[in-house]
């Protein structure tokens, strides 16, 4: 018990520095993680698009699944 207790101490320690790192960074450049709507809506295009293909193939696959046996 006393070597988890180190461990979870040092986990929060690095936690802690990490998330203090990472504050100090937003606050110098504000502007750090901000997404343009144009790729945003190119992103949701994309995974829309490779969706249909899968379910179109799916619909495929299982439509002619009997004549397929054979390939």
């Amino acid at each position: 018990m006393k070597h988890t207790a180190l461990h979870s101490y040092r986990a929060v320690r690095w936690l802690t520095s990490r998330l203090e790192a990472a504050e100090a960074s937003m606050r110098r450049r504000p502007d750090g993680g901000d997404i343009s709507i144009t790729t945003v809506i190119i992103w949701v295009a994309a995974v829309t698009g490779a969706l249909v293909i899968a379910g179109t193939i799916a619909a495929v696959i299982a439509k002619y699944n009997g004549n397929l046996n054979g390939i």
